[in-house]
């Protein structure tokens, strides 16, 4: 494939894929539809290029016409070889490998084979789980994909940080394909109803066999009202009846789970923060892109707490935390955020309207029995310092500065760095 169609590099991701070039593990990246797979394979297949020009590249895209006659670890297996230069190390680009049955024996039959360097793409959470996990031997490497974060929203519409492009941000989402399209309602809305109608159809009816699709859609549909609510099963079951629809508990369940695995919502888990327990009942649900939600329920001013809290969720999934939502007695977190050993509490509000508020926000926080950092994000004007040792920062500066955030158990304090590649 010579002829690359245009791209703006996403150096989140590459600077996370890079380390692995030319090693004998697999790259295999996952995330929802539309969110820039295929032109990640893009920018990675030009990198690769340039490192290493004597190499020689397969690219295959099952999303294409030209490559459906592939439908088995065979058939895959029977294209490569036919196409492989011997002398030459090969590259091999796969996009949407769940639409190959059994491709992991053909993945692992070139791993053996050697000198074969393999990148490959998914839209189910599931592709790399279970019996397939062991079956690859952990001869992988996981790289989670999401849609724009706000700076390179920001960089791919040509916009500069302010009220206006925010609101943007906020209204339409982040998927890549919107820098093609006039940011008008109308506009927008329509290509989004399209991508998720492709999202519930291909990656979730037709995947499940799904005999009732009005369940899925009146179920995602409550799911976009109540982001940021807790739901439990029980609470969707008491929903559908006052719909006079009738459906198990377990049913229930098995729609949440293809939902959150298409990457369409994401579920957080509540913890207590003190026992460090993990609540079986009783979670989160947030959309991959707000966009997304929005062409299904419209966008009201009056879910602004729900989208900043949205928008926060998916940052800090984007930056590699796993977030959860905090109990404490009879006091919640918004998120508790955890990576590489170390904890960040975070509450989100929209105004720091008066007393009341600050003392919910922030007293939340400083109940918490740690020193690990804790922030305070909202969209006042006047964000900024702190109170208590406890962070207050405005959502664009969060956003847009926070890149990578430096955690230390022995200060409240949060070292930011910016990375302006971004």
């Amino acid at each position: 494939m010579n002829d690359r169609p245009f791209y703006i590099e996403r150096p989140l991701y590459l600077q996370r894929i890079m380390p692995f070039v030319g090693k004998d593990i697999m790259k295999i990246m996952v995330g929802q539809r539309r969110v820039g797979k295929s032109y990640l394979l893009y920018q990675l297949m030009d990198r690769i290029s340039s490192l290493d020009p004597q190499g020689q590249q397969i690219y295959i895209n099952k999303e294409l016409h030209e490559f459906a006659a592939i439908r088995t670890a065979e058939d895959l297996i029977a294209y490569v070889d036919s196409r492989r230069q011997s002398d030459r190390r090969l590259y091999l680009f796969i996009d949407e490998l769940q639409e190959i049955d059994e491709f992991e024996k053909a993945l692992r039959n070139f791993q053996a084979e050697g000198k074969i360097d393999i990148y490959g793409t998914g839209s189910n959470a599931k592709l790399l789980s279970g019996e397939l996990a062991t079956y690859l031997s952990g001869r992988y490497v996981e790289i989670k994909v999401y849609g724009l974060t706000y700076t390179e929203f920001l960089q791919f519409h040509n916009l500069a940080q302010g009220r206006d492009a925010f609101k943007a941000y906020l209204k339409f989402g982040g998927l890549p394909y919107l820098r093609h399209l006039d940011l008008e309602e109308e506009v927008v809305f329509d290509y989004l109803r399209n991508i998720l109608d492709a999202i519930l159809l291909k990656d979730i009816v037709s995947r499940y066999d799904i005999r009732n699709v009005s369940f899925l859609q009146r179920l995602t549909r409550f799911l976009a009202d109540n982001v940021g609510s807790l739901v439990t099963a029980r609470k969707i079951s008491d929903y559908l009846k006052s719909q006079k629809i009738k459906v198990s508990h377990n049913l229930v369940l098995d729609y949440l789970s293809y939902l959150t695995t298409a990457f369409l919502v994401f579920r957080a888990n509540r913890m207590d923060i003190v026992g460090k327990k993990i609540f079986e009942i009783g979670e989160k649900y947030y959309f991959e892109d707000l966009g997304l939600r929005h062409a299904l329920v419209g966008f009201q001013t009056i879910d602004i707490n729900k989208m900043l809290e949205n928008i926060v969720y998916v940052h800090l999934r984007s930056a590699g935390y796993k977030v959860m939502i905090g109990k404490m007695g009879k006091k919640e977190v918004d998120f508790v955020c955890e990576k590489g050993g170390e904890r960040l509490y975070i509450q989100v509000a929209y105004l720091i309207t008066d007393n009341k508020v600050k003392n919910r926000e922030f007293d939340n926080l400083l109940a918490i029995p740690d020193n690990f950092p804790k922030m305070v994000i909202s969209m006042d004007e006047m964000a900024g310092g702190s109170y208590q040792g406890i962070q207050h920062l405005h959502i664009e500066d969060f956003l847009i500065s926070i890149t990578e955030i430096t955690l230390s158990k022995s200060s409240s304090v949060i070292a930011v760095q910016t990375d302006k590649k971004l």
